[in-house]
């Protein structure tokens, strides 16, 4: 099987399991998207919808929330994680939003990516899933799946984004990239994955991936060949 044969099953697998995908994150403008994905560095979804709608009663757009102090914010994103880098960034970008863009969120990646605590996977989601320009944001999530189908070899998130675009056609870039989100989540998860019982993996699991796991299995992990009882007992 060639890889674009492979990458047009997978699609296939995808969209058998999830046909109809959206943002996880609740939003309802540019701007509020774009605090919601900065919120969801190293937190999840569902605590973010949690957290944000607080966040979002006090201010829904960058007017709004530089009238609140940084620590304000500090305090009502706290359960969202890094804090600090939040708050400074959220504030930070809403202050150039209101100076530089009449308080709106510019559609570039350039200028996007040049707003404080906005990276480039950011700026891709916005770009995608808010204004409709192609583009695959990777997510350490998306980066660990590609590696495991083979369809990058898990040396960089930008290398696996490249890998990505490289493979899956343009135009299903936007569902793609949720729709290995939502996978992952239920059939592929970091931890206790049971490949076998995947509908991806059970497939296409790279073979070392595959090849370890029969070795781990063999093995007390710490690399010594497991011993039968019979055998322990007699020595």
């Amino acid at each position: 099987m060639t890889q674009a044969e492979k990458v047009k099953d997978i699609l296939r697998i995808l969209d058998r399991h999830y046909p109809d995908v959206s943002t996880p994150l609740h939003h309802h403008d540019a701007y509020t998207l774009l605090v919601a994905v900065l919120l969801s560095a190293q937190c999840t979804d569902e605590r973010v919808n949690k957290i944000a709608p607080l966040l979002f009663e006090r201010a829904s757009n960058p007017y709004d929330m530089i009238r609140l102090t940084q620590e304000e914010i500090r305090e009502i994103i706290k359960p969202c994680g890094l804090s600090p880098m939040k708050s400074k960034g959220i504030f930070g970008l809403s202050k150039i939003l209101v100076e530089k863009y009449g308080g709106r969120v510019p559609h570039t990646f350039e200028e996007l990516e040049a707003l404080p605590g906005v990276g480039h996977k950011t700026a891709s989601v916005v770009m995608t899933q808010w204004f409709g320009v192609p583009a695959f944001p990777v997510d350490t999530h998306i980066h660990r799946l590609a590696y495991r189908w083979g369809l990058s070899n898990g040396k960089s998130v930008e290398q696996t984004e490249k890998d990505l675009k490289r493979l899956i056609p343009e135009s299903k870039w936007q569902k793609a990239h949720l729709q290995i989100i939502y996978f992952g989540r239920t059939f592929c998860p970091a931890r206790s994955h049971k490949w076998k019982e995947c509908p991806v993996c059970s497939r296409y699991l790279r073979r070392e991936l595959r090849e370890g796991e029969g070795k781990k299995a063999a093995t007390d992990g710490h690399g010594r060949t497991r011993r039968s009882k019979r055998h322990q007992k007699s020595r």
